[in-house]
């Protein structure tokens, strides 16, 4: 194999020189942890349309790490089982595992403030390197870290074993947590979910942090970063951006079928407030699921050309469909719950605020709610009853 010591030390001093690893245990992990190693069997890259795969065992060793090094999230699954071995030409598929990109991966860590001693949950493993990086920081019996895909667990914990890391690699669901080994100072989630679990809560300590993405869209989700109280409850904020694959149980399921028999029968009809192109931009998109957490954006085209938009919120059994009429946009409404009218206020709100960025949004979680804020706007106020 080839050394990559080289790479790993410009990969951190890239970082360092980005801002995003400050802490001195985190880099020298970077500088050790092969992150080759744990791309096993190989990768997918996008070139548009389709996925080219490449695999170390026929790639130039040089072109291999430059892959492994660069700064980019390297697809390393499609569709659930399709690894880079297993087919000789490109082909098209949806991602479903990943290396992510070092940067967030660092900055994520960085962001949970870790100490020496601090016993981890990891969900979401993936291909191993972030487990990798926190058993080298805290010692490998200090992870804890649960895949929901055997096939992934299973070569994340061939390359953890490989560098003597004999973490606790775990093959389950990442909302159930792992209690057999908790409570936990620190609990990160590698993949997005529509809400934190108070499972995670449960099983972290009382001043424990918990960091991971909410929202169920592709973009327009927050990093979270909440810390547990005494009173089973954890508090905290959206400190950031961010975009992971969704945890598998709670994959969106594509709304498929005939759009105009879906939107037959109309409740309401009238002009929009605020265009609903504003849904194409990062902080409209999480404040529209955090208004309506079930709502899906649907793009589509009439066949004379004419743009349409849709929302459609399975739980509430309502949607909204959007078309250009005259210089502004027309909403057509029906379910139960005018759909629209409930996002367009939170959209209407928040312009009325100065439109305030998405480290703004607080969030309290409890075994009852999850409940989101905006210091000092009573209109930019959202409460998510469990029950």
């Amino acid at each position: 194999m080839t050394d990559s010591a080289r790479e790993r030390r410009r990969l951190a001093a890239l970082l360092a020189e980005n801002g995003v690893l400050t802490s001195p245990s985190l880099r020298d992990a970077v500088e050790a942890v092969p992150r080759e190693l744990f791309l096993h069997p190989g990768v997918f890259l996008d070139e548009g349309t389709v996925w080219r795969p490449v695999t170390a065992a026929v790639t130039d060793p040089a072109e291999w790490l430059k892959i492994a090094y660069s700064y980019d999230t390297l697809t390393t699954q499609l569709d659930g089982h399709l690894t880079a071995d297993r087919t000789t030409g490109p082909v098209a598929g949806v991602p479903t595992s990943s290396s992510t990109t070092p940067a967030t991966v660092v900055s994520m860590i960085e962001s949970l403030g870790l100490d020496a001693g601090n016993r981890v949950l990891e969900i979401g493993t993936g291909t191993g390197y972030s487990s990798a990086l926190m058993c080298h920081c805290l010692g490998a019996d200090n992870v804890t870290t649960v895949e929901v895909d055997p096939d992934v667990a299973e070569r994340a914990d061939t390359a953890l074993e490989t560098l003597g890391f004999s973490a606790w690699t775990v093959t389950g669901d990442g909302l159930l947590g792992h209690p057999r080994n908790a409570p936990y100072d620190r609990v990160i989630a590698t993949c997005a979910v529509r809400r934190i679990p108070h499972t995670w809560v449960r099983q972290t300590k009382p001043g424990g942090v918990i960091l991971g993405t909410v929202g169920s869209w592709p973009y327009g989700t927050g990093l979270a970063r909440v810390t547990v109280g005494n009173d089973g409850s954890a508090e905290g904020g959206i400190i950031g951006r961010s975009s992971f694959m969704q945890a598998r149980s709670q994959a969106v399921v594509p709304v498929a079928g005939d759009l105009s028999a879906r939107t037959a029968y109309v409740d309401d009809e009238r002009e929009t407030k605020v265009s609903p192109t504003m849904l194409d931009d990062w902080m409209p998109a999480f404040l529209t699921q955090l208004a309506s957490p079930g709502a899906h954006l649907v793009r589509a085209a009439r066949s004379d050309g004419t743009r349409l938009l849709y929302l459609f919120d399975p739980d509430l059994e309502s949607f909204a469909e959007f078309f250009i009429q005259g210089d502004g946009w027309t909403v057509r409404q029906g379910g139960p719950v005018l759909l629209w009218d409930r996002i367009e206020e939170t959209l209407v709100a928040w312009e009325a605020a100065g439109r305030p960025e998405i480290d703004s949004v607080r969030l309290r979680v409890t075994q009852a709610s999850h409940r989101y804020w905006i210091e000092g706007e009573p209109g930019l106020v959202w409460e998510h009853r469990l029950d």
